[in-house]
C-alpha cells in the first residue's frame, strides 16, 4: 500500500470521522468524506467545523447506487474506512427499516459499487458495535457460562432487572459469540458478515472494531439519540436532575474519542493490519449511576434520580475485555471517564457557552 493511500471515508463528517480526520488526513494522498449530513446529526447540514480543511466532503447517500457510481469515477481509494450508520438502539425498534437501509443495504450498495468500477481497496475498516454481543455471557454461581439472550418485556416491567443467580462477564472478540438483542446491533453484525464474505473474496484486508460506547469533544449535541454522555451533560449543565432507568445499575464501557480515533488510525498504514473483530474500551465498566453523579458534580447540579423506567432491547451490562486489542495493535486507551468526562465539559462550555 501506498504511503500517502487514497482514503475514503463513509460517514466521514460525523464524531469519529472527524477525529480521524484531525490525525490522519494530512497524511493521505486524498481523504474523502462521503457523508449524507443527515439532519439528525448535523443541525443545517453544513460542513462541520471540524472536519479538517484537507479533508474533501462529497455530500451523498450510501444506500444510492448513483451516488456511488460519481463518487468512484474519479476516485480509487485505497483504504476504506466504513463509518457510515444509524446508530440508535432505542430508535430501531421502531424504524428498524431505517436502520437496515443504511446498516445493511448501505454497505451491500458499497460493496457492488467498487464491482461496478471495476476496483477493489486493499484493506476496509469497519466500526462495529459491542451491540452486536447483546448480553453476551453471564456466569452462574456454580461457575457455569451462559448466554441469557434479550430481557424481556415482562421481566422488565417487572422491574427484575438481572439475570437470577448469574454475573455478567466482559465481552471478548475470541470468546464471546455475538448474539444482538436490538435491530441495531442485528444490523452491524450483519454488517461485519457482509463485509467479511466480500473481503474474503477479493483478498482484502477488513479490521473489525467493535466500539464500546463512545464520547467526547466532538459529539453532537442535537442529536438525542448521540449517547448518555453527553445526553448527561446537558441536563446538569441546566440545572436539571439527571434521570436514571432501571435502578441505575446499569454499566457500560465509556471510551472516550481521543483513544479511539488514535485506534483506527494506528491500522491506517500498516501492511499487517490485523484482521477480524477487535474490542474497543477501556475495559472498565462504569454504572450509570456513578457516571451521572460524577457529572453532577461537576456542574454543581442536583443528585441524579431513579426513574423504573426501561427501554426494551437495552442490554443490562455492557463491557469489554482489551488485552488482545492492545497486543494487536500496540494501543492502549490513555484516559479514565474522570479525565474524559472533564475535556467533555470543558469542550461544551467552549461551544455551548451559558
Amino acid at each position: 500500500m501506498s504511503s500517502s493511500p487514497n482514503v475514503l471515508v463513509t460517514g466521514g463528517a460525523g464524531f469519529i470521522g472527524c477525529a480521524l480526520a484531525e490525525r490522519w488526513a494530512d497524511r493521505a494522498d486524498r481523504w474523502v468524506a462521503f457523508d449524507n449530513l443527515h439532519p439528525q446529526v448535523h443541525a443545517g447540514r453544513r460542513r462541520p467545523e471540524a472536519l479538517a480543511q484537507r479533508a474533501e466532503l462529497v455530500i451523498g447517500d450510501v444506500t444510492d447506487p448513483g451516488e456511488w457510481d460519481r463518487l468512484l469515477e474519479g476516485f480509487r481509494p485505497d483504504v476504506v474506512i466504513h463509518l457510515a450508520a444509524e446508530t440508535g438502539t432505542a430508535q430501531s425498534l421502531s424504524e428498524a427499516t431505517r436502520h437496515g437501509m443504511v446498516n445493511v443495504v448501505g454497505t451491500t450498495a458499497m460493496l457492488d459499487a467498487f464491482g461496478r468500477a471495476g476496483w477493489t481497496p486493499g484493506h476496509v475498516v469497519l466500526a462495529s458495535s459491542r451491540a452486536v454481543y447483546g448480553e453476551g455471557q453471564w456466569r452462574r454461581s456454580d461457575g457455569s457460562l451462559f448466554s441469557p439472550g434479550q430481557r424481556s418485556h415482562a421481566q422488565l416491567a417487572a422491574g427484575e432487572w438481572d439475570f437470577a443467580d448469574a454475573t455478567p462477564l466482559p465481552s471478548r472478540a475470541d470468546r464471546t459469540p455475538p448474539a444482538p438483542t436490538s435491530v441495531y446491533g442485528a444490523t452491524k453484525l450483519a454488517q461485519e458478515h457482509l463485509l467479511m464474505a466480500w473481503a474474503g473474496a477479493h483478498d482484502v484486508i477488513t479490521t473489525v472494531f467493535r466500539l464500546q460506547n463512545v464520547y467526547g469533544p466532538g459529539q453532537s449535541l442535537t442529536n438525542s439519540y448521540t449517547g448518555i454522555v453527553s445526553l448527561f451533560s446537558q441536563l446538569a449543565r441546566r440545572g436539571e436532575s439527571i434521570p436514571l432507568y432501571e435502578d441505575g445499575a446499569i454499566t457500560r464501557d465509556f471510551v472516550l474519542i481521543d483513544d479511539v480515533a488514535d485506534a483506527i488510525a494506528s491500522v491506517l498504514d500498516r501492511a499487517d493490519a490485523p484482521a477480524g473483530p477487535l474490542d474497543i474500551g477501556t475495559g472498565v465498566a462504569t454504572t450509570i449511576s456513578d457516571l451521572a453523579r460524577s457529572i453532577a458534580e461537576f456542574h454543581g447540579a442536583p443528585a441524579p434520580h431513579l426513574t423504573g423506567k426501561f427501554r426494551d432491547g437495552d442490554v443490562r451490562h455492557a463491557a469489554c475485555e482489551i488485552a488482545p486489542t492492545e497486543e494487536a495493535l500496540g494501543w492502549a486507551p490513555r484516559f479514565d471517564l474522570t479525565a474524559g468526562v472533564a475535556a467533555l465539559q470543558e469542550w461544551i462550555d467552549r461551544v455551548d457557552p451559558r
